[in-house]
């Protein structure tokens, strides 16, 4: 097969058994440039990992980082090794991506280059029950934290092309919370996401998953929670400063105060400037002036229907945009 850009799979493996030798086998008819990670395995693997070492590149570290580790090691192999025009694509060492799908994310995204692409399984009535439902869970709350719809949040099979590199090396994470800080960044800095629908391969009921229902759980939510702390913070400042400033001045000029400093603490806390927060002042006074001259609303329960109001604006503005 020819492709345009240079076709890269890399693959972070912690003690793997026989499925990653055959995934070799497959991919390597291919004729794509194959990275695999030894994710501190053990002696007991070695045999596996030197099956394989004449049909891919395979780096190692000595002891278990994580995967978020794994991925970054062979993140900053592939960029110090490779020039520009190359889409890299990251699969699961246990069998459950198929060389056919992640052809699709390479296809997709070597026209799509500033494009994140996930391949997102079907959960259905076939899915182990701990993994329909964590990821049911985290999909909702990732939503509800960024306004941008994640179907599968949790799939190991992406892709991006050498123009994220530098941004997926420098997001933080050393383990399975790696991955939803990718998407965390990925929304926050409106970095387009796109799910094509891959088969759903669960082997022996997803035995062979290292990822640990409560420890990798309680990661993965404390970073959208961190995620979405600045917004709480502000949010609260905001109108906390409001119902103080009412005491001493009109309801609008109290809202512009209040305002401007939500968004300045938001800006420094978050070290960058972001659009719908810059832009929030002139929306919200907008429609707290409508609630109170036009409606004759109260100036306390103006500003928190107008507050409510707003995050749904910008929760559906946020959809909207992300589906474009």
């Amino acid at each position: 097969m020819f492709f345009i850009s240079k076709f890269i799979v890399l693959i972070p493996a912690y003690q793997p058994d026989q499925k990653l030798e055959r995934l070799i086998q497959i991919l390597k008819k291919e004729k794509l440039d194959i990275i695999v990670v030894n994710d501190g395995s053990g002696v007991e693997c070695q045999h596996t990992f030197d099956a394989i070492s004449s049909d891919c590149t395979v780096l190692s570290h000595e002891i278990n980082r994580g995967k978020g580790c794994a991925l970054k090691t062979g993140y900053q192999y592939i960029q110090s090794h490779y020039e520009d025009d190359y889409i890299v694509v990251t699969m699961d060492c246990d069998g459950q991506h198929t060389m056919e799908d992640a052809k699709k994310l390479y296809e997709y995204n070597r026209n799509h280059l500033n494009t994140l692409v996930l391949g997102s399984r079907k959960l259905d009535q076939n899915v182990p029950f701990r993994s329909k439902i964590g990821n049911s869970i985290t999909r909702g709350v990732f939503s509800l934290a960024t306004g941008v719809p994640v179907y599968d949040t949790q799939t190991g099979l992406r892709s991006f092309s050498n123009v994220l590199m530098d941004k997926m090396i420098s997001i933080p994470g050393e383990r399975y919370e790696y991955e939803i800080q990718v998407l965390l960044q990925c929304a926050a800095d409106s970095i387009p996401i796109h799910e094509i629908e891959i088969k759903t391969i669960y082997i022996d009921n997803n035995s062979s998953s290292h990822f640990h229902p409560i420890r990798d759980s309680f990661k993965i939510y404390r970073e959208i929670f961190h995620f979405s702390l600045a917004s709480i913070v502000c949010f609260f400042l905001d109108i906390g400063l409001y119902f103080l400033l009412l005491h001493w001045i009109f309801s609008v000029f109290a809202n512009v105060i209040s305002g401007i400093i939500g968004f300045v603490t938001f800006t420094i806390w978050k070290r960058k400037w972001n659009v719908f927060s810059a832009t929030k002042i002139a929306i919200s006074t907008g429609i707290l002036f409508c609630f109170v001259q036009w409606l004759s609303i109260s100036s306390g329960w103006a500003k928190i229907l107008t507050e409510l109001l707003y995050l749904l604006i910008l929760y559906v503005l946020k959809r909207f945009l992300s589906k474009k």
